[in-house]
């Protein structure tokens, strides 16, 4: 009966939607934090049809992303929670979804699923009837085209607040924006940062700086930069996106580390080498050095190393207190009303240990409570305003690197032998123990911590982990020899 068709497709659909959050758990774990929200994030499961689970995305990019390097492992994990699932199939999203409870349906499947739902009395209406609402998809530019992201002209090296952290990059950042001679000066000149700490701001003050000056500037992010290079393959004009790139006076590539997949690392590093082989500026910023960029290619790795490495570190007391300063300065031009007591500046820049971003969110929920209650900013109101952005000190982030060379000094052998294939018993259980903790203390998966001891199979990384796990429970003395070893990678 057209009922019972109707709860069938609406129970195969719930059945679906549990599958998918499980699947989308496992690639989470198993791709570790950084790929998923790059490139899966924004996956959505349209509906199960025929066997065929039907996802979406928001972007051309995307899907042609993932078809090229997910699909494989997206259909296998699917098709270990849900047996129904036999295929997958990907397009862009281009309407609006159901406004309902969890509706995630596509208009395709909105009509199958209407077309076996029980038909309504005379002068009823039901939510499949009304029809659906699409927004139109926004102008794109031409694929073969490859243009400069804008550039904010607030982020100066006026505007940029100096300070014991961060002195010897802007210096750096400077001078090569500067340089008119011969040549290049730092080549490539690598900006190292955590989020919200000045990277972004150096790279749009030398483009800016340098753009001023009429020197020819193509400044990217890393998701630009692939777009760029995946719509020129499909357009054919490959060959122009590349001379595009390499007929400029300086390159500017923010967020290098979310540069995937192995053609587009080839083409990166051919423009790279292009670049500084004919004496043009290369400026990269990433969260990490070079040598922890691990989805990154070697010869990638070693060309971003190859120049000026410089860090932006965590920023001190004394600096957040200028950059809050600064911040203040620049709203009483609009607010001539708004002042904040050296106290309260002293107290947020003694509370927000983050970053500059939240030193800038901190002064807008300050003008927010001076203008709309229209009274002064007391030590009080500061405390009230600025609670959600008093956060405690994050965890270290530990590194497999750094798990591997503290092991081994306490074990008294080699980081390379860690790695080798050596299997004495002087070797083995120091390795064993350096993938425990990898396992434990990382989000890295199975596979890629094999990968980084030595190319093994996840399989061994496995059994090292439950081995592990197992004479912790029987022996004391390694319980808390492992314990010791935890507490000294993350202080």
């Amino acid at each position: 009966m057209p009922g019972e068709a109707f709860v069938v497709r609406m129970r195969e659909a719930c059945v679906g939607e549990d599958a998918w959050i499980r699947v989308k758990r496992r690639l989470r774990a198993e791709l570790g934090d950084d790929v998923f929200m790059s490139w899966l994030a924004r996956l959505e499961l349209d509906g199960l049809v025929e066997g065929s689970a039907k996802l979406s995305v928001p972007t051309r990019f995307l899907k042609s992303w993932i078809e090229a390097h997910y699909v494989e492992r997206i259909l296998s994990t699917f098709r270990s929670e849900s047996a129904d699932v036999s295929a997958i199939a990907i397009s862009v999203r281009s309407g609006m979804r159901d406004a309902g409870p969890g509706a995630r349906v596509t208009t395709d499947a909105a009509r199958r699923v209407a077309a076996a739902a029980p038909k309504p009395s005379a002068g009823l209406s039901t939510d499949a009837e009304r029809p659906v609402v699409s927004a139109a998809m926004p102008a794109a530019r031409p694929e073969s085209e490859i243009s400069s992201a804008p550039l904010d002209g607030r982020l100066t090296f006026e505007s940029f607040v100096v300070g014991a952290s961060n002195r010897l990059a802007q210096a750096a950042a400077e001078r090569v924006s500067r340089h008119d001679g011969p040549g290049a000066l730092y080549n490539p000149l690598y900006i190292q940062a955590g989020v919200g700490l000045g990277k972004t701001h150096l790279m749009h003050a030398i483009g800016n700086h340098a753009k001023a000056a009429g020197r020819r500037v193509i400044y990217l992010t890393a998701d630009r930069f692939m777009y760029g290079f995946v719509a020129s393959l499909k357009a054919q004009t490959s060959l122009a996106f590349k001379e595009r790139l390499r007929g400029i006076d300086l390159l500017v590539i923010d967020d290098v580390q979310f540069i995937q997949g192995r053609t587009i690392q080839q083409e990166f590093g051919h423009t790279l080498n292009a670049l500084i082989d004919a004496g043009r500026q290369v400026i990269v910023a990433a969260d990490r050095p070079p040598t922890e960029l691990e989805s990154l290619d070697e010869r990638v790795r070693s060309r971003l190393g190859g120049g000026l490495v410089v860090e932006i570190a965590a920023l001190d007391e004394t600096l957040r207190a200028g950059i809050l300063e600064q911040r203040i300065a620049a709203v009483k031009a609009t607010h001539p009303g708004f002042d904040i007591g050296a106290p309260v500046v002293e107290y947020v820049a003694r509370s927000i240990a983050t970053n500059g971003r939240d030193l800038e969110g901190a002064v807008n929920r300050l003008l927010a409570h001076a203008t709309l209650s229209n009274a002064a900013i007391t030590m009080e109101t500061a405390e009230i305003a600025i609670r959600d952005l008093v956060r405690s000190r994050e965890p270290k982030r530990v590194k497999i690197e750094d798990i591997q060379k503290l092991v081994a000094s306490r074990y008294n052998v080699s980081r390379s032998d860690i790695l080798s294939e050596r299997r004495t018993a002087a070797v083995v259980k120091p390795r064993q123990i350096a993938m425990y903790l990898s396992q434990v203390l990382t989000l890295r998966s199975l596979p890629e911590i094999g990968r980084r001891f030595g190319g093994r199979d996840h399989t061994t990384v496995l059994h090292a982990v439950r081995k592990i796990e197992k004479q912790i429970g029987d022996d004391a003395a390694l319980s808390e020899e492992v314990e010791l070893l935890k507490r000294m990678l993350q202080d």
